[in-house]
């Protein structure tokens, strides 16, 4: 499969093993997992893909007619363009045209939703979660999408002054700080490059809206009680809060294992990438 296919993705693919298949959060792209990747390459078939509409994958095709409504067990929405369940199904198809069936999937925030809701569907051998969307109440969601529209916004209007800003410590913490709960140790030419991505996606504002259309409970888990479910959430989670959020994880998922990540932001890997590389190798 190649750039210019209706089904393909932007993505890296490294290491051997079992596939296992990671997808980023809303604004973010692959290489938000480079942290913990090479790690996880020596145990996995990894492919860190871009979503569409972020990083480098091109936006979804405007459909012929409205997309159907997905398959699994008690859908919980229609699938319209930006959702969970719209997500999924391109992530589907693009790794169909792979040939890649039913692998490993791991997911953060958005990527999170999008990765339980393949699980959900039977579509993935197991499920790893990092700060899932779809926990919240409505106060949780509309405080989600007011933070990260204003990281685009901060992101979109400081841009020139970027480089220099997330040069220091000091700016990395005041711009980044949302987001990882250690931001002083990033990279900074990493930190402009994501806030790039973030500022030029063309698929946030539809995805971002799309929230409202995505919540998991209990009477919806459909297949997530049949596999492994890890659900890992950082106590330091300023977008979607650890205290409040992964307690619904548990009430609608108490099958799964739930791991806090001590000290963790919303974006873990750069935090503690030991803690999180762990968890992708490892299933139980």
């Amino acid at each position: 499969m190649h750039r210019g296919d209706p089904d393909w993705l932007a993505h890296s693919r490294r290491g051997d093993g079992p596939p296992l298949v990671l997808i980023h959060g809303i604004g973010s792209r692959w290489q938000v997992w480079e942290p913990v990747l090479d790690e996880v390459a020596r145990h996995r078939d990894v492919i860190a893909l871009d979503l569409p509409g972020f990083g480098a994958s091109p936006p979804w095709p405007e459909p012929a007619e409205p997309p159907s409504p997905p398959q699994p067990p008690e859908p919980l929405a229609r699938a319209t363009p930006g959702s969970v369940q719209h997500l999924a199904d391109r992530v589907v198809a693009f790794l169909d045209a792979l040939g890649v069936r039913r692998p490993a999937v791991a997911g953060n925030s958005l990527g999170g939703g999008i990765a339980l809701e393949l699980g959900r569907r039977g579509l993935a051998s197991s499920v790893t979660a990092f700060s899932p969307i779809g926990f919240w109440g409505p106060v949780g969601r509309r405080w989600c999408q007011l933070a990260v529209g204003g990281a685009r916004s901060a992101a979109g209007g400081l841009r020139p002054a970027l480089p220099r800003l997330l040069a220091s410590r000091a700016g990395r913490v005041a711009f980044c700080g949302l987001f990882y709960g250690h931001p002083g140790h990033l990279d900074p030419d990493e930190c402009v490059d994501s806030a790039a991505a973030l500022a030029d996606a063309p698929g946030f504002a539809v995805a971002r809206a799309a929230f409202a259309g995505w919540q998991l409970r209990r009477e919806t888990a459909g297949a997530l009680d049949d596999i492994p479910v890890t659900v890992a959430w950082g106590t330091r989670d300023l977008v979607l809060p650890y205290a409040t959020q992964a307690r619904r994880a548990r009430a609608a998922l108490p099958v799964a294992r739930h791991v806090p990540l001590a000290g963790c932001g919303h974006l873990p890997f750069a935090d503690d990438p030991q803690a999180c590389a762990r968890l992708l190798i490892q299933t139980y």
